[in-house]
């Protein structure tokens, strides 16, 4: 039984942040119902392509909420929930009756879960966007990739997932701890744009004391540093280098054969000098000698795994990190047991209304 079992939470399908929120909740024991298109709606219920992944651990119940019989039954199941999950663009939930006014009618502490990329208020509020755009408004794009060559999306990681839906999470569980002491609950509004430059939050101090340069590629942990950075190998494959600390750097050196005179770690105007060095170095054998190679030191040099290669990784092995069908377990692990997750269910809108009373 995980540490939310408790927690009731209504989740109203939809694609990116608000699918990996209502996962991240499910995953920690919370009893989670996804509202999915009814294909009375119009439209066949669609199944997001990962949904074998991100739709776990939660009853799937086919709605209309378009329909005043449908939209009532959701708010009875709201009467009996702690929090709300939902990723519409503004005002969408409002058309359909079921805003926070309306919802908080019936359901004064329920926590109101909102993510949306712009926010929901803002010149750019109403407007459509995906994950790039909004980590573009951010600033956050501009400082990744290689400084000849336009930025590069990190995937969906940063906006979708960890500055909407992890900043839904935190900040739903935050309104029902207090709901739950005041009765009153919250409305909720994670917008990628904000948690992107929440995210960046050390780099904005860095750059208001000089320490940090907005050129791609120029500072300690964006690539700019020799001993920060991927490195090619003889086989085509690469190392990851996270050398930071001196003793770290110094073991770094010895396994490359370098002596520590011909390359001081902290000189900026050595680093172009040290960077082709330290390339020329790894070039010389195969990734795998120098994960060998650098097993056990303090080097912090390890191998890029591809995701096939990373689900048999002998240490994520050990830790049950992949399940058997090589996809990622819930994370994280408390009190030393990986929980698996719960079987995700398919559901009536009346079978879930009896299950929530019981």
């Amino acid at each position: 039984m995980g540490p939310l079992s408790d927690l009731r939470i209504i989740e109203f399908d939809g694609l990116g942040p608000v699918t990996f929120a209502g996962m991240l909740l499910a995953d920690m024991g919370a009893q989670v119902i996804r509202l999915t298109r009814a294909a009375t709606a119009g439209a066949a219920v669609f199944e997001e392509v990962g949904g074998a992944v991100l739709h776990r651990g939660r009853a799937a119940v086919a709605v209309d909420l378009k329909s005043p019989h449908d939209r009532d039954r959701v708010l009875d199941l709201l009467a009996g929930a702690d929090a709300l999950i939902e990723g519409f663009r503004p005002a969408v939930m409002e058309r359909l009756g079921l805003g926070p006014v309306e919802v908080a009618a019936r359901a004064p502490a329920l926590v109101y879960g909102r993510v949306t990329g712009w926010g929901q208020w803002g010149p750019m509020a109403d407007q459509v966007g995906h994950d790039i755009n909004y980590l573009a408004l951010s600033g956050v794009l501009h400082a990744l990739g290689e400084p000849d060559r336009p930025p590069r999306p990190p995937l969906n990681l940063i906006g979708d997932y960890a500055a909407g839906a992890q900043g839904l999470v935190i900040g739903l569980l935050a309104g029902v701890l207090e709901a739950r002491r005041t009765g009153v609950g919250r409305v909720v509004d994670s917008a990628m744009t904000d948690g992107a430059a929440q995210l960046a939050g050390l780099f904005a101090g860095l750059t208001a004391r000089g320490l940090w340069s907005e050129t791609r590629g120029a500072n300690l942990l964006d690539g700019g540093a020799p001993f920060y950075r991927c490195y090619a190998c003889r086989d085509g494959r690469f190392v990851a280098v996270g050398a930071l600390e001196p003793r770290f750097y110094a073991a770094l050196l010895a396994g490359l054969g370098i002596p520590a005179e011909e390359a001081p770690q902290h000189d900026p105007a050595g680093w172009p000098r040290l960077h082709d060095r330290f390339a020329a170095v790894f070039a010389s054998a195969d990734r795998d000698d120098w994960a060998t190679r650098f097993a056990g030191t303090e080097a912090c040099v390890t191998p890029v795994l591809t995701p096939t290669e990373a689900r048999i990784h002998p240490h994520n092995v050990a830790r049950e990190t992949f399940d058997d069908r090589g996809f990622p377990a819930p994370a994280p692990v408390f009190d030393g047991r990986r929980a698996g997750p719960r079987p995700a269910d398919t559901l009536s809108l009346e079978d879930a209304a009896a299950a929530w009373r019981g």
